[in-house]
């Protein structure tokens, strides 16, 4: 009697991702090469699960943006882009320097797009400006899958300088009758604002 094998290995259950949000962020151009755009595209199918989800959030101002993406976001990924990514990469790469947070920090490094700005903190860290414990926090890979690969298998290996610190914001209040101490003749300083936002 003849036995017939089934030659296709069975099916391995996916494992769930231990993240529910990654914020991602990314250039308002898609770039020159066209390498961008397919790690763009790529990244998108990688994180997709099948079910959308939008949510629409008024907030105040720029840095309350950035603070409640932050804080709704598991993890982040930095696509080649311009100044406005690199301020919000370096700006949450900062954050889990300081301690405020520890999720992964990812850098999608296309065709090597992002070795100038990883030269640069390797100058850093060798002048002694940035511990060398500090450089683990970057999650480098050059293709999306790679990336999500090892932003699941991250654990903080730096030092946190300033534990336990918030992403919240107060507003500050000033009374009516509150008034601001006024400088020395030829100096000048700058009022705040009633209902300014200020960081904690």
């Amino acid at each position: 009697m003849e036995t017939k094998v089934d030659e296709e290995a069975p099916a391995v259950a996916a494992v769930p991702s231990r993240f529910r949000r990654i914020c991602v962020f990314c250039g308002s151009s898609h770039g020159k090469k066209k390498s961008y755009q397919d790690a763009a595209i790529e990244l998108g199918k990688e994180l997709i699960s099948g079910e959308m989800v939008g949510e629409v959030k008024v907030v105040a101002d720029m840095h309350e943006r950035k603070a409640e993406m932050a804080r709704q976001s598991d993890a982040f990924i930095a696509l080649p882009g311009g100044y406005g990514t690199l301020e919000e990469l370096l700006e949450v790469i900062a954050w889990a320097q300081l301690g405020i947070h520890d999720k992964p920090v990812g850098l999608l490094n296309v065709d090597g797009y992002y070795n100038p700005l990883l030269s640069f903190i390797d100058k850093a860290v060798e002048e002694g400006f940035i511990k060398p414990t500090a450089r683990n926090i970057i999650v480098l890979a050059p293709t999306p899958k790679e990336l999500i690969q090892k932003l699941e298998g991250y654990s903080p290996q730096h030092e946190e300088i300033v534990p336990k610190m918030k992403w919240e914001t107060e507003e500050v209040s000033y009374p009516q009758n509150y008034e601001i101490p006024r400088p020395k003749e030829g100096k000048t300083i700058v009022e705040p604002q009633r209902g300014s936002k200020l960081w904690m």
